[in-house]
């Protein structure tokens, strides 16, 4: 065969395949998508209707998009039904949704339009919710601002990501004053006279008596008739930790799919009409998404403003809660608070406690377990990568450490630094694709993508079931004495010595190996443990080589709100 008919040949041959890959991404898409469709079904957050209830639920997706549609949804389904139950009480889907429809008429009212940004600072409660659907409902670009911000974080974050105007708690009036939106301010929550804690600021100060108007005296002169449509559909951006670093704003527009949802929906049993707690912030990406679940559902969100042990687990008795959302040391703290109350609340209702947001480790997950039964089911994700795999109890009971098989529609390959797949078994860089993408930082740049998949930071690997372990991050593997070492295996380890509350490590120079872990402990009530045992600990359940340094001492570990470890000031901390 002459080169001049290989040529035709080859051609059609190429196009043969692309065409065969990308047949097979869009029969993978759709299979995925129907599975996702009819796990919603099954949960209750999607059911048949009345065509004109259909068609009104379609008419609000086109006004205001998929954030901004929600509450309208449930006030069509169950006007009387209770959407959330807060320090100040009860509130009905009927009046979340007058609530926000008040809301967004009043925005625009003050000049916000369509892709204009809204930044909200406030902690958990029904003014949270009020001013997200609020601000979608006029499809502004909704800025999560983060509650423990400083004055010159909140305003060098508004500013960069454009924010016209800010909604925050009154706690925050010192720390807002630096910012001056162009369309101004509004008070999310006033200061109530009957919660006398209210009025203090984060650092004991008295809040200074901010006139900005608040979101109910608003609602109460504006109309609560349905908005005209939006300019634009409503997008979120909700800031990365900032653990190591300034934290960015992660972009993310309502996905045209079904994933965010349907994915959880296949591997955890939500079910609709059902009480979610909800202790993890809303401004994070995991008490977001729960929020978002629970409204889908037409569930009842009991929120707090400060994450009580106590409270939560009362919470859990009085109203017959079904799920918890929690990131691990709430969860730590609320099983602490359990093993010294009595008599013991009745936790019977619980079915799911969900854990995300940082490690949740073998030893919190075998404990867990064995005092709350198998009811833990554990995300890994992150604010860039969304999530990529769930355990379940019958993971997790194959080994505690896992954080489980990928979840239907996601792909997550380990690589080397090359790019390569690693062997079953073989720590490697973990890469994670979905169909809602990490659209990059609003302040420019991105995450690094190999072959449509996200770095999503960490390092990890998977066992011969398919489940998926995290080692730790990539950027904090140490090379002691030749050997890799990732601090989040000794960090499991010492936290699980029984007189150990928490512990955490991060690499150090050292002479003799090259480098070496800093341990820092918490220890027990009472406990008598020194550093000398520490260690002895660690090198008989672990490689010399991952014997830490030194090991520091300390009341308790910095955390930001979602509880992650801030390591930053950990580094910077002197040591005597």
């Amino acid at each position: 065969m002459s080169k001049l008919t290989e040529l035709p040949l080859l051609a059609v041959t190429k196009a043969q395949q692309t065409l065969g890959k990308a047949a097979g991404k869009y029969w993978e898409r759709g299979s995925a998508e129907l599975h996702y469709a009819r796990k919603m079904f099954e949960a209750g957050a999607l059911k048949l209707e009345p065509p004109q209830d259909i068609a009104a639920f379609v008419a609000d997706m086109r006004r205001w998009g998929e954030i901004g549609m929600i509450s309208a949804l449930n006030a069509r389904r169950y006007p009387d039904f209770l959407a959330v139950i807060d320090d100040d009480g009860e509130m009905t889907f009927k009046q979340l949704d007058d609530a926000a429809n008040a809301t967004a008429n009043g925005l625009l009212a003050k000049g916000v339009k369509g892709g204009d940004g809204v930044a909200v600072l406030a902690r958990n409660h029904r003014w949270f919710l009020v001013a997200i659907f609020g601000a979608a409902k006029v499809g502004a670009r909704i800025i999560l601002l983060n509650s423990e911000f400083s004055s010159p974080q909140i305003k060098e974050v508004s500013e960069r990501e454009g924010a016209k105007i800010i909604i925050y708690d009154d706690e925050y009036t010192v720390a807002v004053t630096q910012a001056d939106p162009e369309l101004g301010k509004l008070r999310a929550l006033g200061i109530n006279p009957d919660r006398a804690e209210l009025s203090a600021v984060a650092d004991g100060e008295e809040a200074s008596g901010s006139t900005d108007e608040t979101l109910e005296q608003l609602i109460a002169r504006t109309n609560a008739t349905p908005p005209p449509r939006a300019g634009k559909h409503s997008s979120i951006i909700i800031l990365t930790s900032g653990t190591t670093g300034t934290p960015k704003g992660a972009n993310r527009s309502a996905p045209p799919s079904l994933a965010p949802i349907g994915g959880v929906l296949s591997s955890v049993p939500f079910k609709a009409n059902e009480v979610t707690s909800l202790p993890a912030p809303m401004f994070h990406a995991l008490g977001f998404l729960h929020a978002t679940i629970a409204m889908m559902l037409g569930s009842t969100l009991v929120l707090r403003r400060r994450f009580k042990p106590a409270t939560v687990l009362a919470d859990i008795e009085k109203h017959r809660a079904t799920a918890i959302v929690v990131v691990p040391v709430m969860l730590s703290r609320m099983l602490d608070e359990l093993d010294k109350t009595t008599p013991k609340p009745d936790l019977s209702s619980l079915r799911i406690v969900f854990v995300s947001g940082s490690q949740l480790g073998a030893e919190l997950a075998t404990r867990a377990m064995r005092e709350l039964g198998p009811v833990i089911y554990n995300l890994y994700g992150s604010t860039e990568v969304a999530f990529a795999t769930i355990a379940g109890p019958q993971h997790l009971s194959i080994n505690p450490a896992t954080v489980g098989p990928v979840v239907k529609g996601m792909k997550v390959r380990i690589l080397d630094d090359n790019g390569n797949d690693v062997p079953r078994g073989d720590v490697g860089r973990i890469f994670v694709g979905n169909f809602f993408p990490f659209e990059g930082y609003t302040g420019g740049g991105g995450k690094q993508i190999i072959d449509g998949l996200l770095s999503s930071g960490d390092v990890g690997y998977f066992d011969d079931n398919g489940l998926l372990y995290v080692s730790g991050r990539d950027d904090e593997m140490i090379v002691s004495g030749g050997e890799n070492v990732f601090p989040a295996e000794v960090e499991d380890l010492v936290s699980g010595h029984p007189e150990v509350v928490e512990a955490t490590a991060l690499g150090v120079e050292d002479e003799d190996w090259g480098a070496r872990l800093r341990c820092f402990v918490v220890k027990a009530e009472g406990a008598t443990i020194d550093e000398e045992a520490i260690k002895t600990y660690v090198k008989e359940n672990l490689a010399r080589y991952k014997v830490p340094r030194e090991v520091i001492f300390l009341d308790e570990l910095p955390r930001n709100p979602t509880g992650k470890v801030l390591k930053r000031e950990l580094r910077e901390m002197k040591i005597d």
